[in-house]
């Protein structure tokens, strides 16, 4: 009888191993799969925006830039001031104290693979915007710059809007296609900012009509926006094309 009970026991201790053992098993698998599902659910809401972007892109592949964005009314009227600065050229790292929220012209680097930046580029997003001493040389070569603030960099259609624009002046061969989109951030600010409400700004480097040679003529022209607006920015730069700057052969 003794040996019975012993048996009966053990049996049901094995029992309850094997349970524990099963219970276990499932868990394990359990915590694997919830695991999988987390790092699935990371991965796609990873890839979920770039996607989601690059869709969103595609419905403006079709349209004319000035059907793009906001009627030009959205826009203030174009102001300029006397520029200076052409050729004044400092040491890369050189930091330059520009009075205007974005500058248009003035002192700027000059170092071959940092500035100007290429023309190949388009479009800049916060972490990877070139220096403001930088994209200033760009100006000086007759490029068009959309700056954008950090209220377009935070709204993703809006955001969406510049790259898709940015995609309207491919290449490095038309010179007509001097375009960059940049972000203006509150680093940059100093004791600048654009003018309340506005949220774009349109800038280039006038020598004053193109084939002007007075150095006297050259202007910094502006234009702030409240959105973006592509009828503005298309009347903008056939008003001041790349050959109305200092240096405009130069890509």
């Amino acid at each position: 009888m003794a040996k019975q009970v012993k048996s009966d026991r053990q049996k049901v201790i094995d029992d309850i191993r094997k349970k524990q053992k099963g219970a276990e098993k499932r868990r394990g698998f359990m915590i694997v799969g919830v695991s999988i599902m987390i790092a699935l659910l990371i991965v796609g809401a990873a890839a979920y925006r770039p996607l989601k972007n690059s869709w969103d892109e595609r419905k403006f592949s079709d349209l004319d830039l000035d059907k793009i964005g906001a009627a030009a009314s959205a826009c203030d009227d174009v102001t300029t001031k006397p520029a200076e600065g052409s050729n004044d050229h400092v040491d890369t790292g050189t930091q330059v104290e520009y009075t205007e929220a974005p500058p248009a012209f003035g002192a700027h680097w000059n170092e071959a693979g940092v500035a100007p930046a290429p023309m190949d580029r388009k479009f800049y997003g916060t972490k990877d915007r070139p220096e403001l001493e930088s994209l200033v040389h760009n100006s000086e070569h007759g490029y068009t710059i959309v700056w954008y603030d950090e209220t377009i960099a935070d709204d993703d259609d809006a955001l969406t809007e510049i790259k898709a624009v940015s995609k309207k002046f491919p290449g490095t061969d038309n010179y007509r296609y001097k375009f960059i989109a940049a972000p203006w951030t509150s680093d940059d600010e100093g004791g600048a900012k654009f003018p309340d409400g506005k949220h774009i700004a349109y800038t280039h480097w006038s020598v004053g009509g193109e084939g002007e040679s007075d150095a006297s003529k050259q202007v910094g022209v502006w234009q702030y926006c409240t959105e973006f607006s592509g009828k503005a920015l298309e009347t903008f730069m056939l008003d001041y094309p790349y050959l109305d700057s200092p240096e405009p052969t130069v890509p």
